[in-house]
């Protein structure tokens, strides 16, 4: 009866420290993001431009294992990196060279702004904002958002053109880039782009267009 009793308080003050470190990490503040530093591109990889064509597909499901950092700096090389240090100029074309497209980065610690010309990943939010996509499958979504203030001519509307334009360019390097080196993707215009657009924290003239869920293939 003795032990049986004593086993009993144990198992009670068991639970109840469980219980005090499970309240004490869901109060904890989320830890801060740190600025990434990706991986120099690796130019001696993928199919040729041809062979990923005959390969490139859009896909809705995703291994859910995390890019590796190589993988995720060719990705974000490929989709609008800086291919011509001295002259600035980037791998996907723009109108008169504004540069609009900017690349954030969900992940599941959070969001980032890739900065090509340093080739890192800037803290933005803390939180997984997948969800606000549609998606929490893919490990990496990337959201092209055009700041239009960078034209410098042309009215509003003609902007919005130029930039729904210069987002396709920058999907289909994404895309191809993807269809070469084996991993999984497809362009996503439906999504919440105004409470995206809030959470990012995104000036008036910067418009998200596209999003590209990222990943391994699903096996």
């Amino acid at each position: 009866m003795g032990r049986t009793f004593k086993f009993c308080v144990m198992i009670q003050k068991l639970l109840f420290f469980c219980m005090l470190f499970f309240l004490l990490a869901i109060n904890l503040p989320a830890q801060e993001l740190q600025t990434i530093k990706l991986a120099d591109h690796s130019k001696d990889r993928g199919l040729s431009v041809m062979e990923a064509l005959s390969v490139r597909a859009s896909v809705k499901e995703w291994s859910g294992s995390e890019l590796k950092l190589q993988d995720l700096s060719d990705l974000l090389w490929a989709a609008n990196g800086v291919n011509r240090p001295g002259e600035g100029k980037r791998t996907a074309s723009s109108a008169m060279n504004a540069q609009d497209i900017d690349v954030y980065v969900l992940q599941k610690e959070g969001a980032y702004l890739y900065n090509a010309f340093k080739q890192e990943l800037e803290p933005v939010k803390n939180g997984d904002l997948r969800g606000l996509v549609g998606t929490q499958e893919a490990p990496v979504v990337l959201i092209l958002v055009s700041d239009i203030s960078r034209f410098r001519a042309g009215e509003d509307s003609l902007r919005l053109q130029w930039a729904a334009i210069d987002a396709g360019i920058v999907s289909q390097n994404i895309a191809l880039f993807c269809a070469a080196t084996g991993l999984k993707t497809r362009p996503r215009a439906g999504f919440d782009k105004e409470k995206l657009k809030k959470v990012l924290n995104l000036k008036d003239t910067q418009y998200p267009v596209l999003n590209h869920p990222v990943g391994y293939e699903k096996r």
